[in-house]
């Protein structure tokens, strides 16, 4: 209970721009936790119909592979169906391939969707804090000017104090949330590198069978 009511006092201390600041803070937190479940959805979901399908490829079972992907929604479906479409067509390697990078090409947005925001959002809140503070300080020293010259040292404590709250609470916001861009991140490129070998492996397995 301490801690709350020493949280809420910070935030009371920082003035109008620690409002914003939340606001970016409660955005981050959405983006971040949309991020992370659709990623480790999409991984789990790619990771199982590939399993299912890649037997297939091998054994030349196209037409049940081909069966699996088309009933799948997940980025593997889709590639695997577009390559599958292509091959039907015109099975030579270039071909396939350009069909299969031009599947990846459509999937990907859904997989880098939003994640760029959050560096955005460090940005902002460390802003948004240098703002209130630079702000906070050109109204504490204007308050100084017409006060008494015996309290002029405890005003212009008091006035920067309040304004290094803002620039701390903006740090606090964009050091997680940079941290958190830098991890999606990484997470968006491993799971595009996957997907990538799939198409790589797909190529290899129909255009040697056919």
């Amino acid at each position: 209970m301490e801690l709350f009511n020493h949280v809420i006092r910070f935030f009371q201390a920082g003035g109008a721009f620690m409002y914003p600041i939340a606001l970016v803070l409660a955005l981050a937190l959405a983006v971040g936790v949309e991020r992370v479940i659709f990623l480790g959805r999409t991984e789990r979901e790619n990771r199982s119909l590939w399993a299912r399908i890649a037997p297939l490829l091998k054994a030349g079972d196209f037409n049940e592979a081909e069966r699996l992907a088309s009933e799948s929604d997940t980025a593997v479906g889709k590639l695997l169906t577009t390559g599958f479409a292509q091959a039907r067509v015109d099975n030579r390697r270039s071909e396939v391939e350009i069909a299969t990078e031009e599947g990846l090409m459509e999937v990907l947005p859904a997989i880098e969707r939003r994640t760029h925001y959050l560096g955005t959002f460090s940005n902002m809140s460390t802003l948004l804090g240098l703002l209130g503070t630079v702000l906070g300080l050109i109204g504490a020293f204007a308050a100084l000017g017409n006060a008494d010259p015996a309290e002029k040292a405890d005003l212009l404590s008091a006035g920067i104090s309040e304004a290094m709250n803002c620039t701390a609470f903006g740090l606090m916001v964009a050091i997680p949330s940079l941290l958190a861009h830098a991890w999606l991140n990484s997470r968006t490129t491993e799971l595009i590198d996957t997907l990538e070998s799939v198409c790589s492996r797909f190529v290899s397995a129909v255009c040697k069978r056919r």
